[in-house]
């Protein structure tokens, strides 16, 4: 069975660095798959994705050497399931707030002891080009479950939340996290609410021994972040990164202004 790479950096201590996928485009995930990014999240929360390209995005990224992962719609067992079920090596969970809500991620995300994930499907198995018997009895080791800290109740709940057994990753969405503490969204900022926010998310995470993570627009941003002890780094998305390059040529060619890059 093919071990969780990305999985493994984080508990060494480690950075590993991704972006998000949201093209329903298969095309797109193989091209993003190759080039040397840890690992791709397939957007289905706010995407136009399905579930039927996800999985074939999954398929795609874990051929490639790549770890594929999902950020799914909401905190439901039926959205966690089918995407481990057809064939993502983890979860992003947005609006995690309390810690029942966490512990509710663990039990669809996990197999016994651990949660409650019922037994079934074969992508799963076949991305990690294993058996089911091998994949039932190793996935709890190397699936990785990520929750995001997205709100000021997160936050104030960080401690509750991060002590759950179960949980590799808390993934700050700086956006939402700027717009629940009466700001614009953005992916930084001097509010000093934001960055007492971000300092509290990162002392708790040192505390539990889960890794932190947080979303960037580029790679100066993504390395004062690594620096600053966040490990799990996206940068941007694959749209965002092919508009804010196509934004960068046609200012340099005096095209014109066009339209802004996406945030993400």
């Amino acid at each position: 069975m093919k071990t969780n790479p990305v999985r493994a950096k984080l508990k060494r201590g480690e950075p590993a660095v991704g972006t998000w996928l949201t093209l329903s485009d298969s095309v797109s995930a193989q091209l993003m798959a190759g080039t040397g990014l840890d690992w791709l999240n397939v957007e289905l929360e706010h995407s136009h994705l399905t579930f039927d390209h996800a999985a074939r995005a999954f398929a795609i990224i874990a051929a490639s050497g790549c770890v594929p992962l999902a950020r799914v719609p909401f905190n439901t067992t039926e959205n966690i399931k089918r995407v481990l079920d057809n064939g993502a090596w983890g979860i992003v969970v947005p609006l995690v707030n309390t810690r029942a809500e966490c512990e509710a991620v663990v039990k669809a995300a996990r197999y016994r002891p651990l949660g409650r994930r019922t037994i079934g499907g074969q992508l799963g198995p076949v991305n990690f080009a294993t058996d089911s018997a091998t994949y039932f009895a190793r996935a709890n080791d190397e699936l990785l479950v990520v929750v995001m800290a997205e709100t000021a109740e997160s936050v104030t709940n960080i401690d509750e939340i991060l002590s759950v057994p179960g949980i590799d990753v808390v993934f700050v969405g700086p956006n939402d996290l700027h717009a629940s503490l009466g700001a614009a969204p953005a992916f930084d900022s001097a509010l000093p609410a934001f960055n007492d926010a971000l300092a509290k998310i990162l002392a708790s995470a040192k505390r539990h021994g889960v890794a932190p993570g947080i979303h960037t627009p580029d790679a100066a941003q993504a390395k004062r972040r690594i620096a600053e002890g966040w490990q799990f780094v996206a940068i941007s998305s694959e749209a965002g990164l092919m508009l804010s390059k196509t934004a960068e040529v046609v200012k340099e060619l005096g095209l014109g202004a066009g339209t802004a890059a996406v945030k993400y």
